[in-house]
């Protein structure tokens, strides 16, 4: 490896990789310099073998329309946005609107600072208000939206659930679990132990948290119009941009 690699930048971004995925990184990292013709691994081929085991490679042959491209370009902008204009979020380290083999056509990378161990409600809520940015600004831009979000509303569902299901962070059901995980090491099923009354409620409290988050998303995109209009401009031209050129833009 060169001399220069930030370990610690590499272990942010690694965060939650199992021991398999640690080794298919470094695994790739090594392929990819051979291929570029270089003895020595560098810091951009362990970035890119990440994003490689966690997002798939690099579909270059596939083709977005311009309308698509557009769309694509906002939304990703949507997300790394909200996920700047809020406190406690992780910041964003890269943003791309290349597509993957996953199926992605594009994402916004964040990484946090430090070790993160624990999440307090606002942050969570943050976090669903950042998976909901990429639709709001589908909403705003096109006033139109498209099948783009689906892991997104996936994602946010989730944490909604959590949040009032296990976590206890709902006023109305307190520190009582309404849900239990089986065989957490073993695929982690779920359960719901509570009556058929209170799971209508469930589903009511995940609505409006969810629906919530969203709506601050939009606020904070409105307010911030110019700067996503530019962002998504910049980004549509470069197709992949990092951190730090999103953040000089966004703080000139």
């Amino acid at each position: 490896m060169d001399a220069d690699v930030d370990f610690n930048k590499i272990a942010r971004m690694a965060s939650g990789a199992s021991g398999a995925e640690l080794a298919n990184i470094v695994n790739e990292a090594a392929l990819r310099a051979v291929r570029c013709g270089r003895r020595s691994a560098s810091q951009a081929d362990l970035e890119e073998s990440i994003e490689v085991v966690i997002a798939g490679y690099q579909k270059k042959n596939a083709i977005l329309t311009d309308k698509e491209k557009w769309t694509v370009a906002y939304h990703e902008i949507g997300h790394a946005l909200v996920a700047a204009r809020q406190n406690h979020s992780a910041p964003v380290q890269k943003i791309t609107i290349i597509p993957r083999t996953s199926g992605a056509l594009g994402y916004t990378m964040q990484v946090d600072e430090g070790n993160h161990y624990l999440l307090t409600k606002e942050e969570i809520e943050n976090k669903i208000a950042t998976y909901t940015g990429g639709r709001a600004a589908e909403e705003i831009v096109f006033g139109t939206v498209s099948t783009g979000a689906s892991n997104d509303i996936e994602q946010a569902t989730k944490l909604a659930r959590a949040m009032v299901t296990r976590y206890g962070m709902s006023r109305d059901f307190d520190m009582v679990a309404m849900e239990t995980v089986n065989n957490q090491y073993l695929g982690g099923d779920s359960s719901l132990t509570c009556s058929a009354e209170t799971q209508t409620e469930i589903d009511r409290q995940v609505v409006a948290l969810v629906k919530a988050q969203h709506e601050k998303a939009a606020a904070i995109l409105t307010e911030n119009r110019e700067k996503l209009d530019e962002l998504a401009r910049y980004l549509y031209e470069k197709e992949t941009i990092t951190g730090e050129e999103f953040m000089q833009i966004l703080d000139r």
